[in-house]
């Protein structure tokens, strides 16, 4: 168990990548066993989760072939179907809550498909009826054993059908598309996610053969075929890293470039830090955030009401950054709601930003009011413990924007979602040590 050691306060200055995007890469690795040939993969992030499932492919059977940083080719052309019954699939697979979506692409395939219940960020149930209610209505038979928290579905066939989802799960609509596209005839899904990585495996699948329209709403139709052939895919930047390192730039009063991040794929997300103060500049394909050494200003509704900042389905902001948000807030001038609609357990951490002084009310499980110290007052230093992937990068933001020396102890929660954070943020100025 390695901490990280921060000495905060210091300016950070330079230009920064972002990492192939985590949770794209999750729903993309597990569709390559939806067909035999040779699927290449470009722009892998190298993190623990996304090693996680490569290795899980790797015991499945899948042929994987490591190219170069972030590039690998897979191919499924002899699955050990017996491995996912075994004893050391239920550990594996319950270690990863990405595992899930392996379910889809393996029934469509093969006529089954299992996994033990995952694991993942504690922030909240997070159900999975989404994905099994979908794969039911396409015919599948479901299992749960109880005693082992271990799911199954199995169909000789699956057929096409229309179905409307309770809920725009991602990960959910992810599964069901992959078992679709091999289903026999038409899949009509309504109440799609439409977030820019399910963009992006519908794109990578009708490459592969499939056919499905309507890529980028809620309505999805899926014209079912035979099999599916190999392809090349290259990931999108991490919108939730992108997010991170504006946040940063702005706690630490920091002037840096973040190359590369695909403009066009990141939705609302710069107007959201800008409703902050925040100075969002576009160049080209790259963000710029000047040195906001007079602080930046949260804006109020147009009647003069207090800014509420809150999560929703594509296109609205992702949950994954209201942790970055509610931060950078507590240096701002002026208030904002923070409201998170979709995880009862996500605001939790809020405890250890008023144990460095932050001014946070934490009005109940979905809600909390910051009162910015627009600089006034610095955070402290102090030692804390990362809870999950994205309050972890939130509260190494804070320390590294706080006066004297933090410990944030359980950062293996950060290394599943972000590469090689430490060397990276040395390389623009900040003073972080892994210790082991």
């Amino acid at each position: 168990m390695s901490t990280f050691k921060i000495e905060g306060g210091h300016r950070l200055k330079g230009s920064i990548q972002p990492q192939g995007a985590k949770n794209e890469a999750l729903q993309i690795l597990c569709a390559v066993l939806l067909t035999p040939e040779l699927v290449t993969i470009n722009n892998i992030p190298d993190i623990v989760d996304v090693n996680k499932l490569i290795s899980l492919l790797k015991k499945l059977g899948v042929k994987v072939e490591k190219i170069k940083q972030g590039t690998y080719t897979f191919q499924a052309d002899d699955v050990n179907l017996k491995y996912l019954e075994s004893d050391e699939f239920k550990v594996d697979g319950r270690g990863l809550r990405g595992s899930i979506m392996i379910v889809g692409p393996m029934l469509a395939r093969f006529g089954k498909g299992y996994i033990p219940k995952p694991g993942g960020d504690k922030i909240g149930r997070r159900r999975l009826d989404t994905h099994f209610e979908g794969l039911i209505n396409l015919g599948a038979k479901f299992r749960y054993s109880k005693e082992e928290q271990f799911y199954g579905v199995e169909a000789d066939r699956l057929k096409g059908v229309y179905m409307l989802l309770e809920e725009a799960s991602v990960t959910g609509t992810a599964n069901i598309v992959m078992a679709a596209v091999l289903a026999e005839g038409r899949t009509t899904i309504y109440n799609a996610a439409c977030e820019p990585y399910l963009q992006q495996l519908c794109k990578m699948l009708n490459r592969m053969g499939a056919k499905i329209s309507g890529v980028g709403s809620n309505l999805l139709v899926i014209d079912g075929v035979e099999k599916l052939g190999g392809t090349e895919h290259t990931m999108l930047p991490d919108m939730i890293e992108i997010g991170s390192w504006i946040g940063l730039a702005a706690m630490t009063k920091s002037e840096l470039t973040i190359t590369n991040v695909s403009w066009d794929d990141l939705g609302i997300i710069p107007n959201v830090f800008r409703k902050l103060g925040i100075t969002v500049e576009k160049r080209g394909d790259d963000i710029h955030i000047p040195a906001h050494v007079d602080g930046y200003e949260i804006q109020s509704f147009i009647d003069g009401s207090i800014l509420t900042i809150s999560d929703a389905p594509w296109p609205g902001f992702t949950p994954d950054l209201l942790s970055i948000i509610l931060v950078v807030a507590t240096q701002a001038r002026g208030s904002v709601l923070i409201h998170q609609k979709m995880f009862e357990s996500r605001l939790f951490f809020v405890d250890k930003l008023i144990d460095m002084g932050a001014k946070i009310i934490l009005c109940d499980p979905h809600r909390a009011t910051v009162i910015g110290h627009d600089y006034k007052s610095t955070l402290k230093a102090t030692t804390m413990t990362s809870p999950d992937i994205r309050a972890g990068v939130s509260l190494l933001i804070a320390a590294l924007s706080a006066k004297g020396t933090s410990i944030i102890q359980n950062i293996e929660q950060i290394d599943r979602g972000y590469e090689r954070i430490d060397e990276r943020l040395r390389a623009i100025g900040a003073h972080i040590e892994r210790v082991p």
